[in-house]
């Protein structure tokens, strides 16, 4: 796909901001979940909490936008599994009370040999009946299409399966789908971070506007098409590959196999709902 043809997707969703400021959306109070693709990483940011951003801080940004007391919280921690995220996170994600929650989970398991799509999604099940009994929405994740990544394309039968099975399970919870299967901008090498593990700012900002399209929120948001990669040789890209596998891959083998995570000792950023400006901030930045 070249940069004309995302701008030409990208813009036929998105309306001038002009006409995007009469119609505010519902929610007040939005609690993310998660592990690092909702953490943010991949999106380095000094001054947000945790130092990283992420398509969840950028999604809040807008969503503060014309509510003065909205409030925003993110539990996501790197590293987590399924099991863990809603053990950890799901009890502490409704006692703030939010009236929008998003959870991403099930893509490190995806990962992982032996793991079953369908036994993931049944859990996912009930816990999406439980946030939805207390009278929050959701929102849902599919994972991305990994074909042409290097090592993870190897599971895309499993991405695959547990993406049908996320959309049962919102079709039965009335959740909304954040379809990153279907974003087909996501395979342009620049919408990811260096360890091609997680997205890049501009991948971050990306997912960050398709969830306020599918969630039916106007916005300012304006698409970023990437620029052009310079053309590469075969000798400069073996020599990528070769420093990626040292620096990301075979750090990432090793914890599998002492069965370590990237998140051990890592809480979460935005423990407490909030506004999504705090100190620090400079001025006009939420206006």
């Amino acid at each position: 796909m070249t940069n004309a043809d995302m701008d030409s997707e990208l813009s036929t969703v998105v309306s001038p901001e002009s006409e995007q400021t009469n119609h505010p959306h519902p929610w007040n109070r939005y609690v993310a979940m998660g592990d690092s693709f909702t953490e943010g990483i991949g999106d380095p940011d000094p001054q947000s909490p945790g130092g990283h951003r992420g398509w969840a801080d950028r999604l809040a940004e807008e969503l503060s936008r014309e509510k003065p007391n909205f409030a925003y919280a993110n539990l996501a921690i790197r590293g987590r599994l399924m099991g863990q995220i809603l053990d950890e996170q799901l009890e502490p994600a409704l006692a703030l009370k939010p009236d929008l929650i998003s959870i991403s989970a099930g893509g490190n398991d995806l990962l992982r040999p032996g793991s079953d799509p369908d036994a993931l999604a049944e859990r996912l099940d009930a816990a999406v009946g439980e946030m939805l009994a207390s009278g929050a929405n959701i929102l849902l994740f599919n994972n991305p299409d990994i074909r042409d990544t290097p090592v993870l394309g190897l599971v895309r039968g499993r991405v695959a399966i547990f993406n049908e099975n996320l959309r049962t399970i919102a079709a039965r919870h009335d959740a909304v789908i954040a379809d990153m299967w279907s974003l087909r901008q996501l395979t342009d090498p620049q919408m990811w971070a260096s360890d091609r593990l997680h997205f890049s700012p501009l991948g971050h900002h990306t997912i960050a506007l398709m969830c306020l399209e599918a969630l039916n929120v106007p916005h300012t948001l304006v698409p970023m098409s990437p620029k052009d990669l310079p053309a590469r040789s075969w000798r400069t890209a073996r020599s990528e590959d070769l420093v990626w596998a040292r620096e990301f891959f075979v750090p990432w083998v090793l914890r599998r196999v002492r069965h370590t995570s990237s998140g051990d000792g890592i809480t979460a950023k935005r423990p407490t709902a909030g506004p999504v400006f705090g100190p620090g901030m400079p001025p006009g930045a939420g206006a």
